[in-house]
């Protein structure tokens, strides 16, 4: 029996899955670990903890499927995209925490770079500056951390998101590596040269020679070491999460689209292998390099969904558990003419307002928890519209369905008024950790399992369809609305406060 392991890297959790050759989940490793908020808009993540959370989650899946180490034929790691860090060569120790892709610390960096170098820095990596990317995070880690120019310049420091710190771990320190797909979350990579842009590195102050090296999204990288795994074990495929989604849906025709739902929602349409530049506010980004072969994306990324959930338990304390939104929402007909615009870090794709701050308006005495809680559910469904209706217009493609993955999928009332606001049909798979599935899946063809992507295709599996069931006139008054309340948390925060 063949076994393959995806480790997918995320931002409030790591998860480990371990699939047979039949691509069945027989083994399953989850933990979650810290989230610091050292000041309002400021997030960030303990680099060792990771570390330590993804071990103890492939040992889980391992002792789960009840195989060893050397059963495996290969393993792929997924990672959370623009969440940054900057460690010591020698140690191998952070000389910082690792800086959240949510945290807002360098938005006044941002509006000043913007201001002169936004367009030429859009046009070539496809991104909106913004403090949402790597770059101007690392940027702010070697201003700020003491003695740490000092330590760039003498070669003493090393420079990565979190597959590249990952990586080095895992293979302990034999390589120092990242992908195109993890590389265009940076800002600093160009999409049509498929390097490190010297330009915008020259422009915001950090130095290629601390950077990884780019290699192909499905590639033998290296071997574990025994700090990691008992054996060594081929590593030999790695994208950024939404990237490896989007490959666990087998999304390969040009103009299909999946959306994540995790921490934030994030949709994906394949574009092919020439970049689609967006004209209204998406992200053009690489996906997967195969066979020195780019595939491009429009990226409509959203910074809140299941995080909202996550604020009702944790913050509000009006459910004990995320599964008590469903029953909640379904037992009032409607919101009560209340909308939730979960903006807690600002506004992502499509407005990119990082001033923006989150708002529930169209409260009155009649309004209860269950409005609440169902106003949420809209508002991830909200969002995912906004940035459909957007794809259809910077594409030009026809949009049929959507496939849908990640932890919300299990919540009916959520997929149904998604379908309803969308206007098309959308597909629940069987896996719905597709991030751990496609990396699993790269990594396969990395080593020769498959042989093509038809072979890939072939596995994926529906396991429920939910059809709208609203007239048009009907979403567009619910649309009409949201965007009014949107439009009213807008540029909440004054700028001075982010001029740290």
């Amino acid at each position: 029996m063949k076994y393959y392991l995806g480790v997918d890297q995320g931002t409030t959790r790591t998860t480990a899955l371990i699939f047979n050759e039949e691509w069945n989940i027989c083994g399953k490793g989850y933990t979650e670990h810290t989230q610091y908020y050292p000041k309002p808009g400021w997030v960030e993540h303990n680099p060792i903890e990771i570390w330590q959370k993804t071990k103890e989650s492939v040992a889980m899946a391992l002792d789960i499927a009840g195989v060893r180490a050397r059963d495996l034929r290969v393993m792929g790691l997924c990672n959370q995209g623009e969440t940054c860090m900057v460690w010591d060569k020698n140690t191998s120790q952070p000389i910082y925490n690792a800086i959240v892709w949510q945290d807002r610390r360098t938005a006044g960096m941002s509006d000043e770079l913007k201001g002169e170098w936004g367009d030429i820095i859009t046009q070539k990596t496809g991104v909106r500056v913004d403090a949402y990317f790597s770059a101007l995070k690392i940027k702010w880690i070697l201003d700020n951390v003491e003695n740490a120019w000092i330590k760039a310049e003498k070669g003493e420091l090393l420079v990565g998101t979190l597959d590249t710190w990952l990586l080095w771990k895992m293979t302990g320190g034999d390589i120092y590596i990242t992908d195109p797909s993890t590389a265009s979350r940076t800002m600093l990579f160009n999409l049509h040269t498929h390097q490190w842009d010297d330009e915008i590195l020259k422009i915001i102050g950090i130095p290629k020679s601390i950077l990884p090296e780019i290699r192909e999204s499905v590639d033998i990288y290296g071997y574990t070491c025994t700090d990691f795994l008992e054996d060594r074990i081929p590593i030999a495929g790695g994208v950024v999460d939404q990237a490896a989604a989007l490959f666990g849906q087998a999304c390969f025709r040009r103009g299909s689209i999946k959306t994540t739902y995790g921490t934030g929602s994030f949709m994906l349409m394949n574009t092919g292998e020439k970049p689609i530049q967006s004209q209204n506010g998406l992200i053009t980004t690489a996906v997967w390099s195969i066979d020195k072969n780019i595939t491009f994306a429009l990226d409509g990324g959203v910074y809140i969904a299941g995080a909202a959930i996550q604020w009702l338990r944790d913050g509000l304390k009006i459910i004990d558990e995320a599964a008590d939104t469903e029953a909640l929402a379904k037992s009032v007909s409607d919101t009560g003419g209340v909308h939730f615009v979960p903006a807690f870090t600002g506004l992502a794709a499509p407005y990119w307002d990082q001033y923006a701050r989150g708002m529930l308006i169209g409260i009155t005495g009649g309004t209860t928890r269950a409005h609440i809680v169902r106003a949420t559910l809209e508002a991830i469904a909200f969002q995912v519209a906004e940035n459909l209706e957007i794809m259809r217009k910077d594409s030009g493609m026809a949009i049929e369905l959507m496939r849908v993955d990640g932890g919300a999928v299990v919540n009916q009332f959520l997929m149904q008024f998604q379908a309803d606001i969308l206007g098309i049909p959308v597909d629940v798979p069987d896996i719905h950790e597709t991030s751990a599935l496609g990396v699993a899946y790269l990594a396969a063809l990395g080593i020769g399992d498959f042989d093509n992507l038809d072979e890939i295709n072939s596995k994926w599996k529906l396991s429920k369809r939910y059809e709208p069931g609203i007239t048009e006139d009907q979403r567009h008054q619910l649309m009409y609305q949201w965007k009014r309340a949107v439009a009213r948390s807008r540029k909440w925060i004054e700028a001075s406060e982010f001029r740290l």
